[in-house]
């Protein structure tokens, strides 16, 4: 099976990391604290302390990933933090995965932060698709919808694997 990396792996991450789990997938979690990389841990899922703010950090992780999911779609931050995790973050690791084994990166466009700033994000993901013929899915679901949305993240992370 495949390794999956999840940037931003809260309860959102988890609940997705133990069904990509149950699958048979490896699955790595992040967070930007040695206390989150803990909890992730706890759940039984492989953690791993990277900033999604700094691209370089997650770099190291990549090793063997088939699919990075993006799940920051209800990130917490100041209207700029938030534009730039959407905007150069985002477009700084995708370019810097051209050159990765990773297939594709799964999108969270639903969530909190301002739609805009997640159409942003998906413009990003689509002109990477277009330009590298790298695999791209996104998560439309609002994640208020659990279930729906852990259905659609699922989705997503099997699209990219079957690209």
């Amino acid at each position: 099976m495949a390794r999956i990396l999840i940037v931003g792996c809260g309860s959102r991450g988890l609940a997705l990391a133990r069904a990509l789990g149950e699958r048979g997938h490896a699955v790595r979690g992040t967070s930007r604290d040695d206390g989150g990389r803990a909890r992730i841990e706890a759940a039984g899922v492989e953690g791993a302390v990277a900033d999604p703010d700094r691209p370089a950090t997650l770099l190291p992780l990549l090793g063997g990933t088939s699919v990075v999911c993006w799940l920051l779609g209800s990130a917490s931050g100041d209207e700029d933090q938030l534009a730039a995790l959407h905007g150069p973050r985002l477009h700084a690791l995708l370019q810097r995965l051209i050159d990765t084994p990773v297939r594709g990166l799964v999108y969270e466009a639903a969530g909190s932060v301002c739609s805009a700033l997640l159409a942003q994000g998906r413009v990003a993901l689509r002109e990477i698709e277009a330009s590298h013929l790298m695999g791209g899915a996104i998560i439309a679901v609002h994640p208020d919808e659990r279930r729906e949305w852990l259905d659609d993240a699922l989705r997503a992370v099997d699209a990219v694997l079957s690209a």
